[in-house]
């Protein structure tokens, strides 16, 4: 399969999982939203994370998105670029964190608050970019 077979899909379906490597090794899971964006899967996580060191280490991660019934999914390995305040300027970041969470479902009423939000928490922008796509659509 080919990301483009899958963007339909991910575009309506952000429920994800995205799988880390480990300090130890090991694999590293957490549940997040993603999207399609700019052709990449795209997800925003706090900067205090197991994800952001795991992918600060090794960006090798996969984000497997599925239905709520778990029916049909459709699975991205790649390597993953991080987007945060120490690698990108502060409007660029800003716009991107506000972008990425749009294309994976989300939406605010107050983007100053989100902004603020984001910025408090030191957000980051995750972008996968794809190296294998497959799954059940």
């Amino acid at each position: 399969m080919e990301f483009s077979d899958a963007i339909a899909f991910l575009e309506s379906e952000h429920s994800a999982v995205v799988t880390t490597i480990g300090r130890s090794g090991g694999i590293q899971a957490s549940i997040v939203n993603a999207g399609p964006f700019e052709g990449r899967m795209a997800f925003v996580i706090r900067g205090d994370t197991a994800k952001l060191r795991n992918l600060k280490r090794n960006p090798t991660c996969t984000v497997l998105t599925a239905q709520p019934d778990w029916r049909k999914f459709a699975t991205v390995e790649g390597q993953a670029i991080v987007r945060g305040p120490w690698n990108t300027e502060a409007k660029e970041l800003r716009l991107l964190l506000r972008a990425v969470f749009a294309a994976a479902g989300g939406s605010h009423s107050d983007w100053e608050e989100y902004d603020r939000v984001m910025r408090d928490e030191g957000r980051v922008a995750v972008l996968v970019t794809p190296e294998r796509v497959y799954g059940r659509l």
